[in-house]
C-alpha cells in the first residue's frame, strides 16, 4: 500500500476548490486548500506537502510570489516540492517565466481535470 499523497491547492475561488478536491479525492489524494499564498507558507511551516496546486491571481500574496518564497527556504524538501500554476491569464506569462519563478508546470484556465489530473500524476510519480 503507498502512502497517501498531500496535495496542497492554493486558490481563491470555491468553486474551482470544490471541483479540484473532487477530483483528486477520487485517486486518493490527501487534499488540503488555503486561499492566498500567505496561508500557503503558514501550512508550510507545519506540513509537508507532496505537491502544491498555486493560482497565479491570489490576494494578499499572489502564485509567483508564493513560488519565489518556497524556492528561497532553508528545508530542501519544502523548497524543492513541486508546484503547479494553475492559471486563467496565462498569455501575460510565458512559460519560461513560469520556470524563472520555481514552477515545474502549468494549467490553464478554465481547467481541464483530464489534464489536471494527468499534470498531477506526472509530477507525483
Amino acid at each position: 500500500m503507498t502512502e497517501t499523497k498531500k496535495v496542497l491547492v492554493a486558490e481563491d475561488s470555491s468553486v474551482i476548490i470544490n471541483l479540484t478536491k473532487n477530483v483528486l479525492m477520487f485517486e486518493k489524494y490527501s487534499i488540503t486548500a488555503v486561499k492566498n499564498g500567505k496561508q500557503v507558507m503558514e501550512k508550510l511551516e507545519n506540513e509537508d506537502f507532496d505537491l502544491i496546486l498555486m493560482d497565479i491571481n491570489m490576494p494578499v500574496m499572489d502564485g509567483i510570489e508564493c513560488t519565489k518564497a518556497i524556492r528561497g527556504l532553508s528545508d530542501k524538501k519544502k523548497s524543492t516540492v513541486p508546484i503547479i500554476a494553475i492559471t486563467g491569464n496565462y498569455k501575460n506569462y510565458t512559460l519560461d517565466d513560469f520556470k524563472k519563478a520555481g514552477l515545474n508546470d502549468y494549467v490553464q484556465k478554465p481547467l481541464d481535470y483530464d489534464k489536471l489530473l494527468a499534470t498531477v500524476k506526472k509530477h507525483l510519480s
